[in-house]
């Protein structure tokens, strides 16, 4: 990580604590993207490339839309948006703040995907059991603990039976309460998933190429056809 990197993560952080310290968590997104002024080095999970550990995974199980309909949690930039479309899906992205909706139309301006600002635990009723592939990366381990396991119940309500979801994020044994962002999750805590009625098809579990190595998660959930996550 260079110094530059540190020093965004440090400033993101300290407008994390600020937030949280005043029960208003989600408005901090919001307030980030704006304070950005459309420098990408200020949001620290914005690299402008599409998810390495997704397109890995996306090209080893050789992933095609086939005009299926696919739903981004937590968008950011649109990158992983923009690579689903290129697939072959039918993709809406979203993203609680309406700066990074802006940005994102901005960087693709002809882009095939409906971006659209909305909050995680307030989507449309027609969202509801629509997709058919969900793709999260990196959002809920960004939320307070305590809004995690209802953040897991709203993402799989938007999944339609004999649809799949990819999570992924960083992983831990055990999660540690210490109000940093970015906080690894564990693998008891994303068992909300399989109480929502998913089935876990593959787990897998990895360090990353970084510096220092960071241990990820990579969980591939399946919603059976005979099921109902309502």
């Amino acid at each position: 990580m260079t110094l530059d990197e540190q020093q965004a993560r440090e400033k993101a952080q300290h407008l994390y604590d600020t937030y949280t310290s005043r029960g208003d968590v989600l408005n901090y997104f919001s307030t980030l993207y704006q304070q950005a002024q459309g420098d990408a080095s200020a949001i620290p999970w914005a690299d402008q490339q599409v998810n390495t550990h997704f397109k890995d995974w996306a090209e080893h199980q050789q992933l095609q839309g086939n005009n299926r309909r696919a739903l981004v949690v937590g968008c950011g930039l649109g990158d992983d948006a923009e690579y689903l479309a290129s697939l072959g899906f039918q993709v809406t992205a979203f993203d609680i703040a309406p700066e990074a909706i802006e940005w994102s139309k901005r960087r693709f301006p002809e882009t095939r995907v409906h971006y659209e600002a909305a909050n995680l635990f307030a989507l449309p009723q027609a969202w509801q059991q629509t997709f058919d592939f969900i793709l999260e990366i990196y959002t809920i381990q960004t939320l307070p603990h305590e809004l995690r396991s209802r953040a897991m119940e709203c993402i799989s309500l938007c999944l339609a039976p004999g649809g799949d979801l990819l999570v992924i994020c960083r992983g831990t044994e055990s999660e540690e309460r210490d109000g940093k962002i970015p906080s690894p999750l564990s693998r008891q805590s994303l068992s909300v998933f399989q109480a929502c009625g998913l089935q876990e098809v593959t787990f897998d579990d990895f360090y990353d190429q970084e510096e220092p190595p960071r241990r990820r998660f990579r969980i591939h959930y399946h919603l059976s056809n005979t099921l109902s996550n309502s």
